[in-house]
This record gives structure tokens, C-alpha cells and sequence, in this order.
């Protein structure tokens, strides 16, 4: 739950919910109540986002369960608890029903009061098929057998109630709520038509192979599911509280900051804890998409969701649960499709005005050729009307197309990506300009020696030996880095006369010479005679006795892989690459001709990197996207002006977390051309769908107008399409972004 202003935002679990027309009809009427600002029904893993009126949020609660029990009955509502104490979500249900097809929230079995439902859990299954089977040996009997006109009409009655009775009960008590073109309508109004015009074996099939095919893509649907929740599968189960005599299990909620845990071989941390004992080889895939195992050693940090490879550790936690980094990105994952894609609107749109408009042409269809044409017989053209209103149902664009982005979703995360809307996700198809950060996203952020130069052939170990001990007692990072660099024990008994000069550097007493390290404004002062080096980075100069004896070059590493990020950028179509920096002009210039960068923008503050994006963004067409990548921080106001904000090795900033829409989990740039390989490949089979399904459709609505198509062909492009749909949908969660 989550307060910002006058507004608190509710999220509410609808256990049973695998229909996408039934999601639509939730989303449609909870908007309309009094107080609700923004509600989005997420299909996929059947949750509902409500933002409200804080003022009056319990009330408004109370409609909104009230109003999903009106529309759709047999759904069971839960409440989301607070963050440390909630129901488990969808990617967290793994005990739930493993042995099943149905992966979401112990179902209740078709059989509970939600007439026909379409999850279909092991027991449900069962039953459906009992059922058809029995339906079908009654129907068979009286095509099969020779009997009076009576007692054959009324076997086709029993085997009809039986096979599809559930449909006609949801399509009835629907109408009487008002809520009238749904599929159960269509097709209940479609078979019992059948039987007024005397086609009682027709309106019998054509009920069987409806629910079979919907019993198949139920199933489908509910592996796409399961397929997802287990990507996400990361949220630990306990936690070995470690106490003063014992160790004990306990869930991660009840941790606090502080407490010490225990880690064995083989389980995920539960919290995020520096190790206070013990080292181990970590398993780090769930959170970075990377196969290579870490090492972890006392004093480093390690994340909720890694999994110990081997050793025993001891950890300090330094966050609860509820902050922690596998909470959070559950979170960003679990709410990211109630950020809707255009395409998903456009969809939703249209499917509200389709569906009465094809059920006002099937009328028409019915009652205009009889009466206008000479010889066209009643019957003949109701059948018509029928098959036609059949065929009309959009299912298949419904249910594929928001499986689609959430695959595209779960397909990012197990690649180490998190994006939080299937918007963003789509935005990423027009991404033609990348602005880049340049320290700790394309650079290290980390001091190095990248180079050690003595004058007139001295020793290269001694100078840098001689700087690691002028620099013993210095906190500043460049100091740091050339104690690592040099890397051996330092005797603070060879010191004597320490004397740091502000803004200069240090004059000390080193094995009885003085030893002066640093700017050139020291050598100045000291009148030491030296010239300047052209390498770029800082410049730190060593004199000994007065005599200048060289200097070392610091500077910022570039990552492994950032001239590949940029090459696969320029590869996937991007048409300007820019680099902003707050660093000097020759920095910002070396790193970027290094790099083959367009353009760089040097020694600017965070403020004006804001500027410098607005400008860029005067070029583009509206139709073209801004991407800006940052490491968190200070980078925090651009991340937000962006169309898309990338934050890198964002797991460590919350600042990033909160401005970026996309997380990369690993400090790879070149993670954001994977991003937007998955967001074309997402799109291009989205589109696949929606082509595939109108173009079927309008072959068949064309061919039952012309009385070319029967009922069976009218079922196969409802049903058929759409379990075909979402077979392809499910495509989107293989797509291993291979680019190089």
C-alpha cells in the first residue's frame, strides 16, 4: 500500500480469474465507481491495482469487492496485506499446485459456484472431461439410434445441458446484470439457435468443441503463467535466525535489521546482509541474468535472491524484508503490467465497440435478406447470423496480447533486466537517441593506476612504491588507489615528518629522503623543475630530495563491455549516441573517441544534464524515443525527464530504482541493446497475433455470411485462433537475446 497526496493505492488478488474478457469487465466497473482514479486489472497474474480517494479508501474497498462479486461470482477476492505480512502474490504460490496445470492460488475446481470456470485445476479437469465424455455418449446415442422425433430432441437436450448447461446458466445470470455481449452470450444464443432451427447434432458439437477448446487454452494459458511465476520464483521461504543458543527457522518478515542469519549450501539468502563469516561461491542468476558464480568473502555485501553455492555463511542483515532487494523486485515485477502498452489499450478499446457492432450486423443479417430477397428462406439466414456471431468473439487478441508483453517482461528479467511496464517495454521499439552517464555506466566509477612513468630510466616498482608510502595515512580515493596498485604491506616505522598541504598533496620523510607526491601546483610551490605529461586522467608527481623522480596517471577504467553496448546499439538502429559527464572536456573527449560515441557533452552538473537531454529532445520527431542510462545517484532528475530511464547496477540505489522504469541488475550497458532486442521480438510476435486473428476472423465472418461456413468452422477461428494465439504468445518467453 502506497500513499502519495490525497490518493492510496490498493491491490486486491482475484483467485480465479482466467479470462480476459472477465478481467475487462472488472477493470471497466471498478473504474466507474465514485472515488476510484486510475484501476488496472492485470490478467496475467490476476491482480487488481486500485488508486483511490484516501479519505474514503475503506468504503470505496468495500464497492469494489462488491462490484467484482456482481460481475463475475465465482471469483474469491484477497486482499494484498501490508508489505511485511501480505497474502503471497502469484510468482510466490510455488507450493500451491505444482502437481497441476493451474498455477495460481490453489483454485477452487470448476464445480465451486463460478459456473463455468475457466481454470482448470487437476480435479476440475477431471470433472470437465467426465462431463464431455458423458455429454458426448448421449449425443452419439441419439444421432446413432433410431428413435421417435420426442425422445431424440430430448436426449440432444441432455447431452447439451450437460456438455455446456454451465455456459447458458453465465450467459442468463450475466444479462439479467446487464452484462449482455460476452462470449457465454454469443455462444449460447449461437447453439440454442441451432436447436430452434431443428440443427439439434450442430448445436450439441459445436457446444463440445467449444469447451474443449477452451479446456486446452486454459491450460495453455495457466503454463504461460507457471512458466513466468517460475522466472520469478525468487522469494526465499525462511530464514536460520541465528540466536544465542540456537538456530532457528523462521519467516524472513520476522528478521530485523542486525540480527545475524545463517546461509548453507544450497538456499537462497532470504535479506540483504554484509557476510560476517564464512566465504562461498554464489549463485547470482535470478537477480543478474549471470551464470558465472560470484565469490563472496567476510565484509562483502550480498542480495536477497542469490542462491550459496557451498560454503556456510553468516550474515548481518542490513535491510527487512520488506526493503530488500528480492521484495522490491517482486514488486516492480508483479505490478509491472498494470503499466499498460498502447497496443494493450488499443486492443481494449476495441473490443468493447466490436463486439455489439457484430451482434447488430448478425441481427440484421437475420431479418433483412429474408424480407428483401425473393427465395431466401428464414432459417437459412438465422443459421447464418449464427455462425457469424460465433466467429465474432475477440478472445484471441484479448487474452494473447497481454501474455505477450508479460513474456517479453519475464523474459527481460531472466536476462537480468527489470522493466516495470509493458509501455516501457513497447517504448523501446522507437528508441532512436541513448544519452549515456558517463562515470559508473560506462566507466568503473573506480580510481586505477593506468600508468607508472620514472624519470630517466628509473625503477617503475620503486616509484610506485615510494607513492604508496607518501600516500599511507591519505583517505582520498586516488591515495587508495595507488596503495592497491602497489599492494604489499606498508611499515608505518619508515614515515617521519607527515605533512599533507591542502590542495597540493604530501610532503613527508621515507627511509631518510623527503618524498613529495602530488599536483603539479606542489612542484611549483616546491620549485621543483618537471613537465607536464600529455596522458589524461589526474597526474600525480613524485620528487625525491627536491629532484623530480616521475609520475603516476589515475584513471577512471572503462567497462569490458561498453564499446560492444554501443556497437549493438548503432546495430539494433539507434541514431545518435550521446555521452554526458561532469568531468573535464579532454576526459569526456578520450573516453568518447575510445568509445565511438556521436557526441560528448563534458563538465556539466546534474541540472544541466537535464537541459542537455531537452535539447536533444527538441531534435527528435514525436514519434522517436529518449533513452537516458545513469547509475542512480545524481542522475536521478534525468532518469525522470526521459521517455525511458535505464538505471545501471541500479540494485544498490534506491534513488535509481524509484526515477528508472528499466533496472539493469548487472553493471553491463550493453544489457540495454538485450532490452530492446526483447521489446522488438515482443512486438513482432504481439503483432503476429493481432494480424493472425483479424485476418482469420474476417475470412470466416465473410464466409458465415455467405453461408459458406458452418458452425464448426465458426468455432474452430474463435477457439482455435486463440489457443494458437497463445501458444505463439508463450514464444515470448524463450527469446534469448544471442547478439554480438
Amino acid at each position: 500500500m502506497e500513499t502519495g497526496g490525497s490518493a492510496i493505492k490498493r491491490k486486491l488478488v482475484l483467485q480465479g480469474l482466467d479470462c480476459a474478457n472477465c478481467a475487462l469487465k472488472i477493470e471497466n466497473g471498478v473504474q466507474k465507481i465514485d472515488g476510484v482514479r486510475t484501476c488496472s486489472v492485470n490478467f496475467a497474474n490476476q491482480t487488481l491495482t486500485v488508486e483511490m480517494a484516501s479519505e474514503r479508501s475503506d468504503d470505496i474497498l468495500e464497492q469494489t469487492k462488491k462490484k467484482i462479486r456482481t460481475l463475475e461470482p465465482g471469483i474469491k477476492v484477497v486482499e494484498y496485506g501490508e508489505r511485511g505480512s501480505r497474502k503471497r502474490g502469484p510468482s510466490e504460490q510455488k507450493h500451491a499446485h505444482d502437481h497441476n496445470h493451474s498455477h495460481d492460488h490453489g483454485a477452487e475446481s470448476a464445480d465451486d459456484g463460478h459456473g463455468h470456470t475457466h481454470d482448470h485445476g487437476a480435479q476440475s479437469i477431471k470433472i470437465i472431461v467426465a462431463r464431455l465424455i458423458a455429454g458426448l455418449v448421449i449425443g452419439a446415442a441419439a444421432l446413432a439410434l433410431t428413435m421417435s422425433r420426442e425422445l431424440e430432441l430430448i436426449l440432444f437436450i441432455a447431452s447439451y445441458l450437460i456438455v455446456g448447461g454451465d455456459i447458458v446458466f453465465k450467459a442468463l445470470k450475466n444479462i439479467i446484470r446487464g452484462q449482455v455481449f460476452d462470449e457465454y452470450f454469443l455462444m449460447s444464443i449461437a447453439t440454442v439457435g441451432a436447436f430452434a432451427i431443428g440443427e439439434y447434432p450442430e448445436g450439441v458439437a459445436v457446444m463440445l468443441f467449444y469447451q474443449v477448446g477452451e479446456l486446452f487454452q486454459s491450460i495453455a494459458v495457466n503454463r504461460s503463467r507457471k512458466s513466468i511465476s517460475k522466472l520469478m520464483d525468487i522469494r526465499p521461504d525462511f530464514a536460520n535466525l541465528k540466536t544465542a543458543d540456537e538456530i532457528k527457522r523462521v519467516s524472513p518478515e520476522e528478521v530485523q535489521i542486525g540480527d545475524l542469519i545463517v546461509v548453507r549450501p544450497g538456499e537462497k539468502v532470504p535479506l540483504d546482509g554484509k557476510v560476517i563469516e564464512g566465504n562461498s561461491a554464489m549463485d547470482t542468476s535470478a537477480l543478474t541474468g549471470e551464470s558465472v558464480p560470484r565469490e563472496v568473502t567476510a565484509g562483502e555485501d550480498v542480495l536477497s535472491g542469490f542462491i550459496n553455492k557451498n560454503g556456510v555463511l553468516t550474515v548481518e542483515v542490513s535491510k527487512v524484508f520488506g526493503e530488500s532487494t528480492v521484495a522490491k523486485i517482486l514488486d516492480l515485477v508483479e505490478n509491472a503490467s498494470s503499466k499498460k502498452a498502447p497496443t494493450e489499450n488499443f486492443i481494449t478499446k476495441f473490443a468493447r465497440y466490436y463486439t455489439p457492432f457484430v451482434v447488430i450486423v448478425a441481427a440484421l443479417l437475420a431479418v433483412l435478406p429474408p424480407l428483401l430477397l425473393s427465395g431466401a428462406t428464414f432459417t437459412d439466414w438465422v443459421y447464418r447470423a449464427l455462425v457469424f456471431l460465433v466467429i465474432s468473439c475477440p478472445c484471441a487478441l484479448v487474452v494473447s496480447i497481454p501474455l505477450g508483453f508479460f513474456g517479453g517482461i519475464g523474459a527481460s528479467s531472466k536476462n537480468g533486466i527489470l522493466v516495470k511496464g509493458s509501455n516501457y517495454l513497447e517504448a523501446l521499439n522507437d528508441v532512436k537517441y541513448v544519452v549515456f552517464d558517463k562515470t559508473g555506466t560506462l566507466t568503473k566509477g573506480a580510481f586505477k593506476v593506468t600508468g607508472i612513468y620514472p624519470q630517466k630510466r628509473g625503477n617503475e616498482q620503486e616509484l610506485l612504491r615510494q607513492a604508496a608510502f607518501a600516500e599511507m595515512h591519505s583517505t582520498h580515493p586516488i591515495a587508495e588507489s595507488i596503495r592497491e596498485a602497489y599492494g604489499q604491506q606498508l611499515n608505518e616505522e619508515l614515515l617521519s615528518d607527515y605533512n599533507e598541504i591542502s590542495g597540493h598533496g604530501i610532503q613527508v620523510m621515507f627511509e631518510g629522503k623527503q618524498v613529495l607526491a602530488g599536483n603539479a601546483k606542489l612542484m611549483q610551490r616546491e620549485n621543483v623543475d618537471f613537465a607536464a605529461p600529455s596522458e589524461l586522467g589526474t597526474v600525480v608527481h613524485i620528487a625525491i630530495d627536491k629532484q623530480y623522480a616521475g609520475y603516476l596517471v589515475i584513471a577512471d577504467e572503462i567497462k569490458e563491455d561498453s564499446a560492444k553496448a554501443i556497437r549493438l546499439l548503432k546495430n539494433l538502429g539507434v541514431k545518435k549516441i550521446v555521452m554526458l559527464t561532469g568531468d573535464i572536456k579532454a576526459v569526456g573527449e578520450a573516453v568518447g573517441k575510445k568509445l565511438d560515441v556521436d557526441e560528448v557533452r563534458s563538465e556539466l552538473l546534474p541540472q544541466q544534464k537535464v537541459e542537455e537531454l531537452e535539447k536533444i529532445d527538441r531534435q527528435k520527431s514525436s514519434r522517436e524515443k529518449i533513452v537516458f542510462v545513469g547509475d542512480g545517484i545524481n542522475d536521478t532528475p534525468v532518469l525522470a525527464r526521459a521517455d525511458v530511464g535505464v538505471a545501471m547496477g541500479g540494485l544498490g540505489s534506491d534513488a535509481a530504482i524509484e526515477a528508472a522504469d528499466i533496472v539493469i541488475m548487472t553493471d553491463e550497458p550493453s544489457k540495454l541493446a538485450s532490452a530492446i532486442y526483447i521489446a522488438k521480438r515482443t512486438r513482432r510476435i504481439v503483432w503476429q497475433n493481432i494480424f493472425f486473428a483479424l485476418l482469420v476472423k474476417a475470412i470466416f465472418l465473410l464466409l458465415g455470411a455467405f453461408g459458406i461456413a458452418t458452425m464448426w468452422e465458426a468455432v474452430f477461428s474463435d477457439v482455435g485462433v486463440t489457443l494458437l494465439a497463445v501458444l505463439n504468445a508463450m514464444r515470448v518467453l524463450k527469446i534469448q537475446p544471442n547478439l554480438v
